[in-house]
């Protein structure tokens, strides 16, 4: 697994839009959270285009996508907000170059199509907060960023729910939204998850369709050899006049109760305030015990 170079004091990162649409007024928090850094942002061609939902035409999108992970003075590629529109662009995008000179590309939500397509090309990404969100979270979760982007040392240490499966893990952390996993099922985007630590979250979804995602999940082999399972937050979970009868906790270790692997739930990272940075990719041990959930990137 390659992982990109490290950012240093004075690198550019460069804002897209690769799914819904976003504005130069919107940008401001995230290029004022960049200079804090010390590092310089470069608003994309897209920002502040209006195509629908859709921060401009997919030709648009990818046409700025692809200059930034092309442009050698762009270290760092921050996508502006989730929604959807990024697997419109995938297929058009060329990673020749990308691939030998690699760059972070950070994001979330919508933007697991890229984290996932990106690990089955060899590259760490980061799973983090986006500018839609900067204005919104809490400085210890930009703080994690802010680790990632620079190479220094994560390590989270919460405390346990205690509905966890207790063990220990380590191996390479992969995953993002679960929506997005389910639907790159079949393509060449889809995850390898052998011997790997699988993390999932996801927003706004009935609990029939959590266990349809993870029932088909299960049925392409992605708990086979499975090292963990960390589930992140899972908000605004809808259920039917006639209850599923089942939470999300309870769909979830119906399933990973079979694989004998640790689970943890609830981990602060996702569609929440308390989104946490993971670094796709970076090996990582992972811990459940009894009173705590420990996730340490070596």
């Amino acid at each position: 697994m390659k992982i990109p170079p490290y950012l240093k004091k004075g690198d550019t990162v460069g804002i897209v839009c690769t799914a819904r649409k976003f504005f130069p007024e919107e940008a401001q928090a995230a290029i004022d959270l960049l200079k804090s850094w010390g590092l310089e942002a470069k608003l994309g061609k897209t920002i502040g285009l209006d195509s629908c939902q859709l921060g401009g035409t997919d030709k648009e999108r990818t046409a700025d996508l692809q200059e930034m992970l092309d442009d050698d003075n762009i270290k760092a590629i921050w996508c502006a907000r989730g929604g959807y529109g990024t697997v419109r662009i995938i297929d058009s995008l060329d990673f020749s170059k990308f691939k030998k000179h690699p760059k972070w590309i950070m994001g979330f939500s919508d933007v697991t199509v890229l984290h996932s397509h990106l690990n089955t090309l060899g590259i760490a990404s980061i799973h983090s907060i986006m500018p839609f969100t900067v204005p919104k979270a809490p400085e210890e979760v930009k703080e994690t960023l802010r680790k990632a982007l620079f190479g220094e040392k994560i390590r989270y240490e919460i405390e346990s729910k205690g509905y966890e499966f207790q063990g220990k893990a380590k191996g390479q952390l992969v995953g993002g939204n679960l929506s997005i996993l389910y639907s790159l099922l079949g393509s060449q985007s889809s995850l390898d998850t052998k011997g790997k630590i699988l993390f999932i979250e996801d927003l706004d979804e009935y609990l029939y369709h959590i266990d349809r995602m993870m029932q088909n999940l299960k049925r392409n082999g992605y708990f086979e050899n499975l090292k963990g399972l960390i589930v992140g937050s899972m908000t605004d979970m809808h259920d039917n006049e006639i209850p599923f009868g089942q939470n999300e906790v309870g769909i979830i270790s119906e399933i990973a109760k079979d694989y004998k692997i640790p689970v943890c739930f609830y981990f602060p990272s996702g569609h929440q305030k308390d989104n946490r940075t993971l670094i796709l990719g970076k090996e990582v041990e992972f811990e459940v015990t009894k009173d705590k959930i420990i996730l340490d990137f070596k």
